[in-house]
């Protein structure tokens, strides 16, 4: 029987309750410990860069979005290409994404602005931090997959052999819609993952949410006034992400 159906789950009052406590414990920790330092808070002059802020979230959020996209689409290519029959093509991808995985995103960003861009004469720094980040994202999206794929049974991928699908049909009628129940939750949390690395593109000079308050901190020299609304910018992007996970897994998940 599906766990939400469980009668054992707590109340509705009882998780909010305890969502509340745990939210009250938190912030008089964190209030205790700024009491002690005796820090002077200078939101007034943080404030006055508001529209910076904003400019560089939804910098950051555009930015990611079409990440997201574009590596799921490179997850996907790379993924089949490690299921190929044809040798080059699947040790191609095998290390690639060993590459890219086992490498910082720092270095692999440096190296395409100013070694792969500047050899494809590509200067907006823009469309590098894009491609970086697919790339880089990519190759984690591509084990997800595949993992995903490789979860259907062998006997299921036998038997829509002998009525005669064809590879196409089996992996779209077949394999795609038990493979994406299970890669849905990590594919998630991969998503959530890219759009906390877009801070890294500040390196190459592109003018998103962390360079924003980067720039902040410098001009008042408030660090705390900066750095804090950058929590909560990446947290509101985040958020969505992690409670749309934890609600497929409560949907896929079933009692034994």
């Amino acid at each position: 029987m599906p766990a939400s159906s469980n009668p054992s789950t707590p109340a509705l009052w009882q998780r909010v309750a305890s969502l509340l406590l745990a939210f009250a414990l938190i912030a008089g920790l964190f209030t205790f410990a700024f009491s002690t330092v005796g820090y002077r808070w200078n939101w007034s002059g943080v404030w006055v860069y508001r529209a910076l802020f904003l400019k560089g979230w939804l910098v950051t959020l555009l930015l990611s979005a079409i990440s997201l996209v574009a590596s799921c689409l490179i997850g996907l290519v790379l993924a089949l290409l490690r299921r190929a029959r044809f040798l080059p093509l699947k040790y191609l991808a095998r290390i690639y994404i060993e590459t890219i995985r086992g490498t910082p995103l720092l270095v692999q960003l440096l190296i395409f602005y100013y070694v792969v861009a500047h050899s494809f004469a590509i200067e907006n720094r823009y469309v590098v931090g894009v491609l970086t980040l697919s790339v880089f994202s990519g190759a984690y999206i591509s084990e997800v997959i595949r993992s995903g794929i490789e979860s259907v049974g062998q006997s299921q991928l036998d038997s829509a052999r002998a009525i005669g699908l064809t590879t196409r049909q089996t992996y779209r009628y077949v394999i795609f819609p038990q493979a994406i129940r299970q890669i849905l939750p990590p594919l998630a949390g991969q998503f959530a993952s890219l759009i906390k690395d877009s801070s890294l593109l500040s390196i190459i000079g592109i003018n998103e949410f962390a360079l924003s308050a980067q720039n902040v901190s410098s001009y008042t020299y408030s660090n705390f006034e900066s750095y804090l609304p950058l929590a909560v910018g990446y947290l509101v992007l985040t958020l969505p992400i992690s409670l749309w996970t934890q609600s497929l897994e409560q949907r896929n998940r079933f009692e034994t």
